[in-house]
């Protein structure tokens, strides 16, 4: 295992899945994630399917995650969706600032980081989205990397904090496109957001904090992906609306 960090398969939904697909889906998952014990797995439906897939999941080793919060409790804030009652009602970890967020809804970083800290402190595992064009940073020393998306997104946050918080790069060109970045490709952003992290706070934190890939992932390039020195996890779309697919992507992970 890489520096102790546990791999993460986040399946998500996005707007799929109608109401007549979600218990059969955990139905063929839920047995088999309980095997899963040297990777961490979790499924990010739509909000209104949230409860119903907490309790479905309630006592086993399935998490469930929110696609989005709003960075306040409460108000008058029509549409949006409390962190606080995502905790209440059992929900495990939050997707902030994914790239769809960020394009079709004006997301920007600032609303980003007010987001992260809004599920820090209601109990909530962000995991935090960059689709920054890591390429300006080639051939730039490590020690002086310092990625702007990064930076703005956990400005105020704490390296206590930051024991919650995974980040997940998600290439713009790569989502739904079908064609995913290379596994080196890949590796070197997340190197990049690693080294990013060492700077931002220590070794040690960077050492510590999950980083993800997302952007057409599949079974045929997974392996890959997880063979790099510094990618923890994936963050899985369309592939993952298939139970099946979702279970032998989580095989994968747990080979390394």
């Amino acid at each position: 295992m890489k520096k102790n960090r546990r791999p993460l398969v986040l399946a998500n939904w996005k707007m799929n899945m109608q109401p007549e697909d979600v218990a059969p889906y955990l139905d063929v998952i839920l047995p088999e994630v309980e095997k899963d014990e040297d990777a961490d797995v979790a499924v990010a439906g739509q909000n209104l399917y949230l409860a119903q897939m907490v309790q479905q999941s309630k006592g086993s080793r399935l998490a469930i995650a929110a696609q989005d919060a709003h960075w306040e409790d409460k108000g008058a804030f029509t549409g949006e969706t409390s962190p606080k009652a995502l905790k209440a009602i059992g929900v495990s970890y939050v997707m902030i600032g994914h790239f769809e967020r960020r394009k079709l809804f004006n997301e920007t970083d600032e609303r980003v980081n007010l987001k992260t800290k809004a599920a820090l402190k209601n109990g909530l595992k962000p995991i935090v989205d960059l689709d920054e064009d890591l390429s300006a940073y080639d051939g730039q020393a490590l020690d002086q990397v310092e990625l702007g998306q990064l930076k703005k997104a956990l400005d105020g946050i704490s390296e206590e904090e930051m024991q919650n918080v995974a980040i997940a790069y998600e290439p713009t060109w790569a989502i739904g496109s079908g064609e995913a970045a290379s596994a080196e490709q890949a590796e070197q952003s997340a190197a990049l957001i690693r080294a990013s992290l060492a700077n931002l706070y220590n070794q040690d934190l960077a050492d510590q904090t999950r980083i993800l890939y997302g952007g057409s992932v599949n079974t045929d390039n997974a392996a890959s992906f997880f063979k790099q020195e510094d990618i923890d996890g994936i963050l899985v779309g369309k592939a993952a609306l298939n139970p099946q697919t979702f279970l032998d992507l989580i095989d994968i992970a747990q080979q390394g």
